[in-house]
């Protein structure tokens, strides 16, 4: 048992950058938990950390035992939660990671909501927009927009549609008026969003049997890789953004944002997709919650029909997902 102890503490040292950090999480004094390091590299009789004044760096062995040891810990907790899934104990941690926008503005509120009910469940989320490693990262559930690639080590469990639709504040649109087709957008101030593979300035529209694209020009766009930023600037009046009607529901309701161009879709469609480990046992606690989730999108799609300017959004089906917008 002290072995594995210090085997987690070693992983939670290459996970976090720090011996001290790593001993926090786990109820060790700086002090003792540096001296269970030195004492596992000396059973091992390897160096697993490049130690300097600043940073903690796993060398070549450390790497390959870090691999080993997070394989062999992950197997462990499987096998306590497949016997706890006998006795569908719904009960434990479930990490999360979501995109900035989609977290904050519904899928908070709906955690809550889950823990109402499941009290003995607890959360942790990680928001970011970017594509999280779920082999590196100690995830249970990723939820993305779009599926993995076919190669992938993941497998995905189609969640939502993505309807996404052009929206601006109203005070920008009162100054500057409105697009009149996906080619007008020229006239318009744009806020773009930059992912990994580049900036989604791409913009692709259907109406029925036409389609029609425009390219942003980064030149005089805003631009970030924050997708909170973008709905941000948005309201505050800076120019016409493509959302998710996932991160926007609520502005859309308040008024703080407007459709632009409702008779125009955008496309593709990218559904919501929940992400998990190929191989890795699902406990009882995550097959809850995502019962629990698909709920809730169901209720939600069935009410976008009453959003200001949605109901013409439908001008023609959802194109299946591009390659630059897969995961």
């Amino acid at each position: 048992m002290d072995r594995l102890g210090d085997i987690r503490l070693f992983v939670e040292a290459a996970r976090l950058g720090g011996i001290s950090a790593a001993g926090r999480k786990l109820g060790v004094t700086p002090a003792a938990a540096s001296a269970r390091l030195a004492k596992l590299e000396a059973a091992l009789a390897t160096r697993l950390f490049e130690r300097t004044t600043r940073q903690l760096r796993l060398t070549d062995e450390g790497r390959l035992y870090l691999r080993h040891c997070m394989q062999a810990l992950q197997a462990l907790d499987d096998a306590d939660a497949a016997l706890q899934a006998g006795r569908n104990v719904v009960s434990g941690k479930i990490r999360i990671s979501t995109t900035s926008d989609f977290g904050r503005n519904l899928l908070m509120a709906w955690l809550d909501e889950f823990n109402a009910l499941h009290p003995d469940v607890t959360f942790a989320l990680s928001l970011s927009d970017s594509v999280s490693d779920l082999l590196n990262d100690d995830l249970d559930l990723a939820i993305r927009f779009g599926a993995p690639r076919e190669d992938c080590s993941l497998v995905a469990r189609r969640l939502a549609s993505n309807r996404r639709v052009l929206v601006a504040s109203p005070d920008y649109l009162a100054r500057h008026g409105r697009p009149t087709s996906p080619a007008d957008l020229a006239r318009f101030d744009c806020i773009v969003l930059v992912i990994a593979s580049g900036p989604l300035n791409e913009w692709r529209f259907v109406r029925g049997d036409e389609t029609e694209q425009y390219t942003v020009p980064l030149e005089r766009s805003r631009e970030t890789n924050d997708g909170a930023v973008t709905r941000t600037w948005a309201i505050d009046g800076y120019g016409i953004v493509l959302k998710s009607l996932w991160d926007i529901d609520a502005d859309l309701r308040t008024g703080r944002l407007q459709v632009v161009l409702p008779e125009w879709r955008y496309a593709p469609d990218s559904p919501l997709h929940a992400l998990f480990h190929r191989n890795r046992y699902r406990p009882p606690r995550v097959r809850a919650l995502l019962d629990f989730l698909i709920e809730r999108f169901a209720c939600v799609e069935r009410d976008w029909a009453g959003l200001p300017g949605i109901d013409a959004a439908a001008g023609g089906p959802p194109a299946a997902p591009g390659k630059a917008e897969r995961l």
